[in-house]
């Protein structure tokens, strides 16, 4: 297995991370960073964004993180249809843009969706 460790001045590796439906790129951060050894956080560089969307509903975590909740994108209660998944991915677009370069995305629950969606995705578009 490879080492993690780099040399003086080496780039960490840069993840964006999109965090669960309700919740915000802040409440990950705290899932993250507090219960990840630090020896492993601290050789990489995390980002953590909202989604663009405030929540729309009650979130899972009221009462043990503090608002304010966002959604990538909202869907049924059969989740058969969906609405601003376009809208989502134009943002998550401007985001790696802005922020970037990214070396990988991580996610949770909504967020991990589209973590394993978007390279899908670019190979339709390339």
């Amino acid at each position: 297995m490879g080492s993690l460790a780099g040399g003086v001045g080496a780039r960490r590796p840069r993840f964006l991370c999109l965090h669960g439906f309700r919740t915000s790129g802040e409440i990950m951060r705290k899932q993250v960073v507090g219960k990840w050894p630090a020896e492993v956080t601290a050789r990489l560089d995390l980002v953590f964004a909202d989604a663009p969307f405030p929540a729309e509903g009650k979130s899972d975590v009221h009462g043990i993180f503090e608002p304010p909740y966002y959604e990538w994108f909202q869907f049924d209660k059969g989740f058969t249809e969906y609405r601003n998944f376009d809208k989502c991915l134009a943002y998550i677009e401007e985001l790696m843009i802005k922020e970037g370069p990214f070396d990988g995305l991580m996610g949770f629950s909504q967020g991990s969706i589209l973590s394993g969606a978007l390279p899908g995705l670019q190979e339709q578009v390339s």
